[in-house]
C-alpha cells in the first residue's frame, strides 16, 4: 500500500532554515505528482509546493522565493528546503500524492504530517 513518511520538522528560529523529507513507498513514485501540504492550528490545509514528474514546480504565493521543492526518483524521495522562515511558517507540514486505479478513481493518500514551528 502507499506509504508517505515526512520527516525533518522541528523547532527554528525565525531567519533559519530546515528541509524536509518525505519518503515514498507502495506506488511508482517517477510516475506521480508530489505535494507538499501544510496546516497551522485553527486553519485549512494548504498547499505549499507541488512538483510534477518531470519536475515541473508551483509554489504558495507565501513561499516564493523561500522554499525550494525536489525529488530524487532514485531514492523514492521528495524534499522541501524552507529558508528565511517566518512564525507564520509554523505549522504541520504533510506530503500527498493521489493515485488511480479502476476501481476507486483517484485516491488521496498523506502522510503523518512533520511540525515546522519558527519561534520569532
Amino acid at each position: 500500500q502507499v506509504q508517505l513518511v515526512e520527516s525533518g520538522g522541528d523547532l527554528v528560529q525565525a531567519g533559519g532554515s530546515l528541509r524536509l523529507s518525505c519518503a515514498a513507498s507502495g506506488f511508482i513514485f517517477k510516475n506521480n505528482v508530489m505535494n507538499w501540504y501544510r496546516q497551522a492550528p485553527g486553519r485549512r490545509r494548504e498547499l505549499v509546493a507541488s512538483i510534477g514528474t518531470r519536475s515541473s514546480i508551483n509554489y504558495a504565493d507565501a513561499v516564493k522565493g523561500r522554499f525550494t521543492i525536489s525529488r530524487d526518483n532514485d531514492k523514492n524521495t521528495m524534499y522541501l528546503q524552507m529558508n528565511s522562515l517566518k512564525p507564520e511558517d509554523t505549522a504541520d507540514y504533510y506530503c500527498n500524492t493521489k493515485t488511480w486505479d479502476p476501481v476507486s478513481s483517484w485516491t488521496d493518500h498523506w502522510g503523518q504530517g512533520t511540525q515546522v514551528t519558527v519561534s520569532s
